[in-house]
């Protein structure tokens, strides 16, 4: 078990639930991810993924994210000691319980199509973070399937933008082309998260962001989390790569205050070794000690940076 509680920004397991093939209240020799063994590990807060696959896109998008969020409440109410995370009092209580909580996040933004009011009712539903693409266009943005030379946010997405600052949802920039990355930065008057991404200088995949971008979203007051999939990683594509993609933020931010974790847990279909499930993190952390971190930029990293980046949506007149 980790020695602090730790936070993941990003986990597919609800793709298993809507499948039909486990519940996460018990644990599963399937799968990576699920709330027996996030407890086990010490993670207090997960962010679990709404992804609609692209078969239902675009006509059947809305049922099938609908679907998702009520497996999200189903598999909640199963085992309620969890937090349902939704403002500044339940992320309280999830990160200082044991129990911990889940904060509902939607990977693509296509059931919206161009209708803020769909938005709205999502955030009532509980969701608090959006990302506005997958890896394709939509009618609000080009995901990073389009670089080379994806376009930015439209008319509509730029409203949808507004729209989620004004609610205190979390702009997840993680799938989006360059482009509208650089269009969230300009316009989101809250800091942007990137739930899973890593470094573009360590592994030259468009899904990774460039020095500039970590840079910049370090600027805005945003969070990067550094994932666990093999293709991002590059070098020997294990834990050791994973390490490696920390420091390197680390280094060209100099702050410790906008990194953290985002393993995809249940979303890649070959583990990064030494990362199998929720199990092996902290043996991460104890290689980040080894390798010249202290106790301080751990916990950071561990949660405090992306429990902050809540804070500033969620206690700032939202």
């Amino acid at each position: 078990m980790s020695p602090w509680p730790w936070v993941d920004t990003h986990a597919d397991s609800l793709g298993d639930v809507l499948a039909g093939r486990r519940h996460l209240d018990a644990a599963s020799g399937s799968g990576q991810w699920d709330f027996v063994r996030m407890r086990a590990a010490g993670q207090r807060i997960a962010f679990l993924s709404c992804w609609v696959e692209p078969v239902h896109k675009p006509a059947g998008a809305l049922a099938r994210l609908l679907a998702y969020v009520d497996a999200a409440h189903a598999e909640l109410e199963r085992d309620p000691s969890l937090t349902l995370v939704r403002d500044g009092a339940s992320l309280t209580a999830a990160w200082a319980e044991p129990a911990g909580g889940v904060v509902l996040s939607v990977e693509g933004a296509e059931a919206l199509g161009t209708d803020p009011a769909i938005l709205r009712i999502l955030w009532r539903l509980g969701v608090r973070v959006l990302a506005l693409t997958w890896n394709e266009r939509n009618l609000l943005a080009d995901g990073a399937g389009e670089d080379p030379g994806g376009g930015g946010l439209s008319r509509a997405g730029r409203r949808v933008v507004a729209e989620m600052n004004r609610l205190g949802m979390v702009v997840d920039v993680s799938h989006l082309a360059e482009a509208g990355f650089w269009d969230v930065l300009a316009l989101s008057t809250r800091p942007p998260l990137a739930s899973h991404s890593n470094c573009r200088a360590l592994a030259p995949h468009p899904r990774n962001l460039s020095d500039a971008q970590i840079r910049a979203l370090a600027r805005a007051g945003g969070v990067q989390s550094v994932t666990f999939v093999k293709d991002f990683l590059g070098g020997t594509r294990d834990r050791a790569a994973v390490v490696g993609h920390i420091l390197h933020h680390l280094d060209v931010v100099g702050d410790d205050r906008h990194v953290a974790l985002g393993s995809d847990f249940d979303g890649v279909t070959e583990a990064v070794p030494g990362l199998e499930d929720p199990g092996r993190v902290p043996d991460l952390f104890e290689d980040l000690a080894r390798a010249g971190l202290g106790e301080a930029t751990l916990r950071r990293l561990a949660g405090e940076n992306v429990v902050a980046l809540l804070r500033a949506h969620w206690e700032a007149g939202s």
